[in-house]
């Protein structure tokens, strides 16, 4: 089953009075007699536009916008603005800035940054990605495209406009069954989470198949794992079964590469090197059609039960979770993307049909329909909602 969301645009308009008029009148006789200033030498650009999709209370866009500085001078940023791109003389629908601009920037080119106000300079030649994310109220009109404002200390440039709905928002089962599944580093513009900062060149271009990635762990009492922590049985985790979440066609299965020992930081030790190869660990891809692919990583080497060219039915068990390629401790790595070679493609958002997830106000379970899950989000699966 696929969902649309259809988002109306809407034009707002005013009739100015003879006062304004006269005053723009004054204006323009102003700002003939003072040339405006040359634009901010800034490039803006959204290599891949976003989709809105629902969580909780509001609908979410999230995106990067990618800036380069081509003048001769450092650019400090003062602020990005998003506008409704129909409606340009409307109020920002939102504004970022100081602390919250800061932490949205990434300079690029590996600059070491000596304070986090320096994030706001883009030296001369040198570009940054800023992790956008605007949130709208259920309630709220959803402008069928943005456009940017991006302000320095002494000029302003639009420009980027893009759209709200990019993709097409697929309606997907869950990848696992039960209670008590953390949505770890799930769709978020939190600046320490790695699946948002994931952005990597591969085939030439700019792409964050991570974008809306999940690592999925089963929890007990705020833990991961009881026991050894340096036993992949002592995680909870591991071994439980990994299930197709739409009807599709299995593009790869990759088997073979054995489950790391459990270690964070500097007790990561991986069994194998960490390659572009064997970055995922053992691998599940499903072409879900429509140009849009599920990946499953770090499986528990033979668990899969599949094959290349096998077909697949919604909620069929098709391998374990392990702990096998970059990853620290067992769970399953979970993402849609646009291509069917690994990190290739550009992650999109999608929607579970179905789930209950831990209210942070009093902590009791609310059923969510079409939504898909927010980082750190602890959520039951299928019948057991008892937990």
């Amino acid at each position: 089953m696929r969902l649309f969301i259809l988002l109306a645009a809407a034009c707002l308009c005013s009739c100015p009075t003879i006062a304004q008029t006269q005053n723009r009148q004054s204006d323009s006789k102003n700002s003939a007699a003072k040339p405006a200033p040359w634009p901010p030498q800034l490039e803006m650009r959204v290599p891949f536009e976003p989709t809105a999709f629902p969580s909780g209370s509001h609908i979410y866009v999230m995106y990067e916008l990618h800036l380069t500085n081509f003048g001769k001078t450092p650019l400090s940023l003062s602020r990005i603005e998003v506008l409704d791109a129909d409606a340009r003389a409307a109020q920002p629908i939102a504004t970022f800035e100081a602390e919250q601009l800061e932490a949205m920037l990434q300079p690029l080119g590996g600059k070491t940054l000596s304070a986090p106000k320096e994030r706001l300079v883009i030296a001369n030649g040198q570009s940054a990605i800023a992790f956008m994310s605007v949130a709208f109220n259920r309630s709220s009109h959803i402008p069928d495209r943005l456009l940017h404002r991006v302000s320095t200390a002494d000029s302003a440039g639009e420009g980027a406009v893009i759209t709200t709905h990019h993709t097409e928002l697929l309606v997907l089962g869950p990848p696992v069954e039960g209670a008590n599944w953390l949505a770890a580093d799930g769709p978020s513009n939190d600046q320490d989470n790695h699946h948002r900062r994931g952005v990597v060149i591969l085939d030439g271009r700019a792409v964050d198949s991570r974008r809306y990635a999940i690592d999925w762990k089963q929890i007990r009492d705020g833990a991961s794992f009881s026991g050894d922590a340096r036993d992949v049985h002592s995680y909870y985790s591991y071994g439980k079964a990994v299930l197709a979440v739409a009807d599709g066609r299995v593009v790869t299965a990759r088997d073979g590469l054995p489950d790391n020992i459990p270690g964070h930081g500097e007790a990561f030790h991986p069994a194998v090197p960490i390659t572009l190869e064997t970055v995922a660990g053992n691998t599940i891809t499903l072409d879900l059609g429509g140009g849009q692919f599920a990946y499953y990583m770090h499986l528990q080497p033979g668990s899969l039960r599949v094959k290349a060219g096998d077909r697949v039915r919604r909620g069929q068990l098709v391998a374990r979770i392990g702990g096998s390629g970059d990853v620290r401790e067992p769970h399953l790595h979970f993402e849609v993307t646009t291509s069917s070679k690994l990190l290739a493609g550009d992650g999109v958002p999608y929607l579970v049909d179905r789930y209950r997830c831990k209210s942070a106000s009093d902590g009791s379970m609310e059923l969510r329909i079409l939504e898909l899950p927010l980082d750190n989000s602890v959520v039951v699966f299928g019948e057991d909602q008892s937990k």
